[in-house]
């Protein structure tokens, strides 16, 4: 390996952490990352609201490959070879230390992005990685000694090339992938919010949110469940979020233009109906103001008011139509979905590079030798938790396990 080079087109989690496992691995090879930004590692900083959420605590590999819902089956022969435990070993010898928040995500005990970022930054200079920003590849050709890049107008030779930059719609790169005889499927977004029309109602409820609910699809049996955030455009949240990513294509297809239905209280109809007649005997006397669900107080009040109910109205006076109503509006209040929102500027998207054009073994494309991937740039999704990051942090591992 004396004297080969290794080119890693994107600055993201990715790219940095194959640049850096690849110094390691091999301090003699001469690795040179290319970012045709200003700035890298950008995701990183606004990830987990500016924390970054580095992983997920998790009981083992089969309960990890739960949480994507694209590329399990290749990440198994992936996380066998770096998992979570590596990833928070690695952090650790690298001065950072990790926390477990209740939901099982992990951010550096620091609560700031920052912190990775300075240390991805330190130990790739303290290694040698030579980062070259404003640094886009335009072209890429191969011949029998390895690869030629065109990056602004200028060639840049490599030994052995390593695509780690994204997944995001229309990149140029895939462009150049396909070029050399590389299957892209479409990568569409995931990981998104939905975006309700016609409602102001709802939108005065920003702010509103739930430890758990049920969103449906009409006209489907597809639901997820979880926390659920009332914003000013819609709802967001884990429970939105995860339905987002597992439905990805199926939305995009829909043009993000649906019906769902919302569970406020993840009962069912005939669960609700069945404890009625005990409720409204506990509540007896009381008015519409309190109510037995737990539900936050204005999204209470909001209930009703669509109902029709006034608030100072007794729980003995409901009437058996307003009942009715009030049972269905809380196990599936229908709301119209047109358009989506980025979550948090963490765009993610599900598509990228065949993964059966990949070797999960070693990151190796099986259609053109020496070059490998890491990172979104694949078929790989996950949900919101640190999955994505943790399929950054292995797949760029494996990758520059080949140099070792």
């Amino acid at each position: 390996m004396d004297n080969k080079k290794l080119v890693i087109v994107g600055g993201g989690a990715a790219g940095f952490f194959c640049a850096i496992q690849a110094k390691e691995n091999n301090p003699s090879m001469e690795v040179v990352l290319l970012e045709k930004q200003n700035k890298v590692l950008q995701k990183v900083k606004v990830s987990g609201g500016g924390r970054c959420n580095v992983t997920h605590a998790v009981e083992d590999i089969p309960h990890l490959l739960k949480h994507y819902p694209r590329g399990k089956n290749f990440l198994k022969k992936v996380f066998y070879q770096f998992g979570p435990e590596e990833t928070i070993a690695w952090f650790a010898q690298n001065g950072v230390t990790l926390h477990t928040e209740s939901d099982g995500r992990m951010f550096p005990t620091t609560n700031s992005s920052q912190t990775i970022i300075d240390c991805l930054l330190n130990r790739a200079e303290r290694l040698g990685v030579q980062v070259k920003l404003s640094s886009a590849v335009t072209a890429v050709q191969k011949n029998d000694s390895g690869f030629i890049l065109t990056v602004n107008h200028n060639e840049v030779k490599a030994d052995y090339l390593c695509v780690a930059c994204g997944g995001y719609p229309k990149s140029l790169q895939f462009d150049w992938l396909r070029k050399i005889g590389h299957t892209i499927i479409e990568p569409v977004p995931s990981l998104f919010t939905f975006n309700i029309k016609g409602n102001k109602d709802l939108k005065a409820l920003m702010g509103v949110s739930l430890e758990q609910a049920t969103i449906r699809i009409q006209s489907t049996k597809v639901n997820d469940i979880g926390p659920l955030l009332i914003t000013h455009w819609g709802l967001s949240g884990p429970c939105v979020l995860k339905l987002s990513a597992w439905q990805a294509r199926t939305l995009y297809d829909l043009n993000y233009e649906f019906s769902i239905f919302v569970n406020w209280i993840n009962q069912t109809e005939h669960e609700l109906r069945e404890e009625w007649n005990t409720i409204r005997n506990d509540m007896g006397s009381q008015s519409f103001s309190k109510n037995p669900f737990g539900l936050p107080k204005r999204l209470w009040l909001y209930l009703i008011e669509v109902v029709g109910i006034r608030e100072g109205k007794k729980w003995s006076e409901l009437a058996s139509r307003e009942q009715n109503k009030l049972i269905a509006i809380l196990v599936g209040q229908p709301f119209d979905v047109q358009g989506k929102t980025t979550f948090k500027e963490e765009f993610v998207t599900c598509g990228g590079i065949d993964l059966k054009e990949v070797n999960p073994k070693t990151m190796e494309s099986r259609v053109v030798p020496s070059l490998y991937f890491a990172g979104e740039v694949l078929d790989i999704d996950g949900v919101t938790g640190g999955f994505n990051f943790q399929n950054a942090w292995s797949t760029a591992a494996v990758a520059a396990g080949l140099w070792a």
